[in-house]
């Protein structure tokens, strides 16, 4: 099983690597070739696209990985997702299509929508296969599904960049074509390397049965989606397309800085089910609170890699952008770091709940965050723009965070103060050294000096956590 979980890993984390590399080439491609205008268009629909999609899968992606790890028939499970996507997706594009006729005003203003939208439907057509392999723990599978229109795009983009011209009616066909050949893969490998293929032995019934247990984790979903993407939405209506630009710059960088969360997350799930199927309440306690030293761990790095992001923000942004991205972005990449923590921890309790079928506390619990972030993006965008956005989005992330803390009873939970006392010694050190030395290298030695000899006075760092470590890699 240790065998298993480092090869897991391994492979996830060289996903994410991949994954986040090319995505942040992409980005930084796009918002160097394009005018602030055109790259806050791109990121407008984009963002809407995502939006879109995400909520349409009604939270039947996460059910099926679900219900797989537990030994449910894949093929039935993977058959009845696919009819789902692809009836809703096609009935999404369809309404896209009637709008832009009836609407030829929405058109003008956000010409690019209608064909991004044909990649994108492709990547929905492909998320089946990819929550199979999840469910399945063939993380390899998933390595190569989830990589493959990633690497077409952002190698496609230096191409064009550096050898040739690059505008518009390039990005729309190289977005197409690395979105339809991650489809293409994705549905080879279930093929042929999973050997799973679609079943015929389900009915509607089967449908609304899986569409049922999934409710309460559909409006989770939409609330989800809601809070990662309304902010570049309301910029783009509220503010400008300029103002969008800026801050999805901002926010792309603090995304890809949350790489470690997004290497653990998919193992969380399949995981903490298996653990609670069938372990009695006093070792899965035990078990739930070993686990929580390599929740102190993320929360140490995200608390790290904040600090390090705010000490290097103005002087390496500002040099790679020529001036476009870094000081304008200074205070929105300060709040939004501040929120990284906590969205480990959010993580991390909500795979708890979510393993034990609380859908219904889930839902209520997002649907307060989804209130608090929209109403401060309402409230804040036009007075202050990105930073405005950002300081809506600390808000719901710290209220989402308390409300998972107060429903989840796991032994000194409440009495654990890491998740407040690790990010203020990351702002403690970063304000010291920055307020001591003008060159950023010595502001980065002296920071993490700081850090880390406050971590070992504050216990948060203690001699026998790498046993612990060891031990989590054998449940």
């Amino acid at each position: 099983m240790r065998r298993k979980f480092l090869h897991d890993i391994s492979a996830n984390s060289l996903q994410v690597i991949i994954s986040q590399v090319c995505g942040l080439i992409i980005f930084y491609v796009l918002s160097l070739y394009f005018s602030k205008n055109d790259f806050g268009e791109i990121n407008w629909s984009l963002a809407v696209l995502l939006t879109a999609f995400t909520t349409l899968s009604l939270g039947i992606d996460q059910v099926m990985v679900q219900k797989i790890a537990v030994g449910e028939d894949p093929q039935k499970i993977l058959s009845i997702y696919f009819f789902h996507v692809v009836a809703a997706g096609l009935i999404f594009y369809t309404l896209l299509l009637m709008i832009v006729f009836f609407f030829p005003v929405f058109q003008q203003n956000h010409r690019l929508i209608l064909f991004l939208g044909i990649g994108k439907l492709m990547i929905f057509f492909a998320s089946p296969f990819k929550q199979l392999a999840n469910g399945l723990e063939k993380f390899r599978a998933l390595f190569i599904m989830s990589i493959c229109s990633n690497i077409v795009r952002a190698a496609a983009l230096l191409s064009f960049a550096f050898f040739s011209t690059l505008n518009l009616t390039t990005v729309i066909i190289i977005f197409i074509t690395g979105d339809l050949t991650e489809l293409l893969i994705s549905y080879f490998i279930t093929k042929k390397v999973l050997r799973i293929s679609f079943s015929n032995q389900w009915t509607t019934k089967n449908y609304f049965s899986l569409l049922k247990a999934s409710l309460p984790q559909a409006g989770v979903v939409v609330f989800t989606s809601a809070i990662a993407r309304f902010d570049w939405i309301f910029l783009g209506i509220l503010a400008s397309n300029i103002a969008l630009a800026e801050y999805s710059f901002a926010y792309k960088v603090f995304e890809v800085t949350t790489l470690p969360l997004l290497v653990v997350a998919p193992l969380l799930v399949p995981r903490f089910t298996k653990l609670f199927r069938g372990d009695t309440k006093i070792n899965m306690a035990g078990k739930i609170n070993d686990l929580f030293a390599l929740l102190r761990f993320e929360i140490i790095t995200a608390s790290l890699i904040a600090l390090t992001l705010n000490i290097v923000w103005i002087p390496l942004i500002d040099f790679i952008t020529h001036g476009k991205y870094g000081t304008v972005n200074r205070y929105t990449i300060l709040i939004l770091s501040a929120c990284m923590p906590f969205i480990y921890a959010n993580n991390f309790l909500w795979s708890i709940h979510f393993s034990q079928r609380r859908l219904k506390m889930i839902f209520y619990i997002f649907f307060i965050t989804f209130l608090v972030n929209v109403t401060g993006d309402i409230i804040l965008i036009p007075f202050l723009g990105g930073e405005g956005a950002a300081f809506a989005y600390l808000m719901a992330i710290l209220l989402q965070f308390l409300m998972f803390r107060a429903k989840t009873d796991v032994i000194n939970l409440k009495q654990n103060i890491v998740f407040v006392i690790c990010p203020a010694i990351a702002f403690a050190s970063g304000y010291l050294s920055c307020h001591t030395f003008d060159n950023t290298w010595w502001q980065l030695i002296s920071a993490f000096l700081i850090f880390f000899l406050l971590l070992i006075f504050t216990r948060l760092i203690r001699k026998s956590d790498w046993y612990i470590i060891r031990k989590i890699t054998q449940i």
